[in-house]
């Protein structure tokens, strides 16, 4: 079996670290070792850095650092995890990747989508996934789930306001419509195992198992 490295992505509240779940246990009846991690995190190194930048110190970091230390924990993250893991045959599932740089930091932020590819080529020699998911959901249905999930709670980067996650969405769709090779759009509106079988279908439409 040739290892793959399959991304989930989306906004708040989409449902991502549920499907990554499914998807781990519908890989495991087929046979596939799979392993399941997340951006920012992944490694000792990884989460050390997603703790500074989800419970950031002080007035909390601007956007250019905040670009930065996540091109710092993705750095560690692939060359400790993801490219050990697929080079010994495995399927890692990754909640998040460089797409949500580009889309956060990159677009919301204002950073800019060059900026956020030239930190991605000279941390991670510009590795790419295999296939990314992105699972799109209607913001108002969006901010029904967040209530119910996080209630007046949420870290530094969730708790932003209404526009800027209106911007991280508006470019996560431009993103994967410029690369519809890559990307596989998943309509995340209906129960969570309707969303799933939307997702087995994207992927048993994309490989052949081999």
């Amino acid at each position: 079996m040739t290892g793959r490295f399959i991304v989930f992505e989306g906004g708040e509240g989409t449902g991502k670290s549920t499907q990554v779940r499914l998807l781990t246990e519908t890989l495991d009846t087929r046979g596939i070792a799979s392993v399941v991690t997340r951006e920012p995190g992944g490694t000792a190194g990884a989460e050390a850095i997603r703790s500074l930048l989800l419970n950031p110190p002080g007035e909390g970091w601007g956007p250019q650092a905040e670009a930065m230390l996540f091109a710092a924990a993705r750095s560690d993250h692939i060359n400790k995890l993801i490219k050990p893991a697929v080079a010994e045959g495995k399927w890692v599932l990754c909640d998040r990747y460089l797409d949500s740089s580009r889309a956060y930091q990159g677009g919301a932020g204002a950073v800019g989508d060059d900026a956020i590819l030239t930190l991605h080529d000279i941390g991670s020699e510009g590795l790419l996934p295999d296939l990314t998911l992105l699972i799109d959901v209607p913001a108002d249905q969006v901010a029904a789930r967040l209530k119910k999930r996080d209630g007046d709670v949420s870290d530094a980067i969730g708790g932003r306001d209404a526009a800027y996650h209106a911007a991280v969405n508006r470019t996560f769709r431009k993103i994967a419509e410029a690369e519809p090779d890559r990307f596989r759009i998943i309509d995340g509106q209906g129960s969570i195992e309707e969303v799933h079988q939307k997702v087995r279908d994207a992927i048993d439409s994309w490989t052949d198992f081999e």
